[in-house]
């Protein structure tokens, strides 16, 4: 054989070892933990949740995902993190509507979330609840509005940031009912509810996966939960107090930053569907007082475009600008 023959054949032969090479590569995703970038601080409803996802998911991915806590800035610093991470599906965040579509309508952010992520799964939503300790004067939510009425700025409501989650909710029903509370900013739900135990604030929010614990420790008392059916018994819902709409509804969502493969982002898509038909999670996430209701990352995207045209029009509804 010639030499000349002989290299076109070595140089075939290793192309297609490096073809080969690169399939099983991309076939071989995930080879290591991914991280789930929370921008929230402990003890939140973030955190509990991505404590159940991160226990049931790594056997749908033959890897572990591991929740990394980055609270700060009412969760831009945790969200840039991720935004500037390299798109290689091994970084995530785990976000939801308000930092996701909100906060650009009222800070300068240094990324753009339409354009520097992609939903790879909305996990569930949530109804926030609105709560006061157990010893607390205020029997009702009607009697928490007319003192706050009768006192303005003099009722203290711990919030998990500005603009954010608790934020929202608490602007809108102030708006809707005409009172005004001093609203505290704390590093995410976790830190919000301690500072209701400890006494520091009079009345804070939650949802059901924060506040199961406490209710039935006897620690606080819920005065209102959002939507129109009662999920307590013995609670009002914001619709039998006038508010109704989408008011306090959290969706949580996991997002990507944009220019992952597209074969990695259909792994981490398939892993999450595959998740929330796990009766280990369900039952998990019963226990912790959160639906399961799921919503594919495509369809989500659709949510996420109408997401910023409605939160455009509400800040500037709270705002006046």
């Amino acid at each position: 054989m010639s030499l000349n023959k002989l290299l076109s054949k070595i140089a075939a032969t290793t192309v297609l070892a490096v073809g080969m090479a690169g399939s099983a590569m991309a076939a071989d995703y995930p080879e290591k933990p991914i991280s789930l970038v929370i921008p929230l601080g402990a003890g939140g409803s973030h955190d509990l949740n991505a404590r159940v996802m991160t226990s049931v998911i790594p056997q749908y991915l033959n890897q572990a995902m591991i929740v990394q806590l980055s609270p700060g800035a009412s969760g831009q610093k945790g969200t840039n993190e991720v935004a500037t991470a390299e798109p290689d599906g091994y970084t995530l965040l785990f976000a939801h509507n308000y930092t996701d579509q909100l906060q650009q309508h009222v800070e300068n952010l240094p990324y753009d979330t339409l354009e520097d992520f992609v939903t790879v799964a909305r996990t569930n939503f949530a109804p926030i609840a609105i709560v006061v300790p157990a010893d607390s004067p205020y029997a009702s939510a009607e009697d928490l509005f007319a003192a706050a009425k009768e006192n303005p700025g003099k009722i203290k409501m711990a919030h998990s940031g500005n603009w954010g989650a608790l934020f929202v909710p608490a602007a809108q029903l102030m708006q809707a009912n005409g009172f005004e509370l001093n609203l505290v900013p704390y590093k995410g739900g976790g830190p919000a509810m301690q500072a209701l135990l400890s006494g520091d604030v009079d009345v804070t929010m939650g949802f059901p996966s924060t506040l199961a614990g406490q209710i039935s420790a006897g620690k606080v008392k819920v005065l209102a939960t959002a939507g129109s059916e009662r999920i307590y018994d013995d609670v009002p819902s914001f619709s039998e107090l006038g508010v109704g709409g989408d008011v306090g509804f959290m969706h949580r969502v996991v997002l990507a930053p944009k220019g992952i493969p597209e074969d990695r982002l259909q792994t981490l898509r398939d892993a999450f569907g595959q998740l929330n038909g796990d009766k280990t999670y369900q039952r998990m996430m019963s226990r912790l007082g959160e639906n399961i209701d799921y919503m594919s990352g495509e369809d989500y995207e659709e949510m996420r475009k109408e997401q910023k045209v409605a939160y455009k029009s509400l800040v500037e509804s709270i705002t006046g600008q």
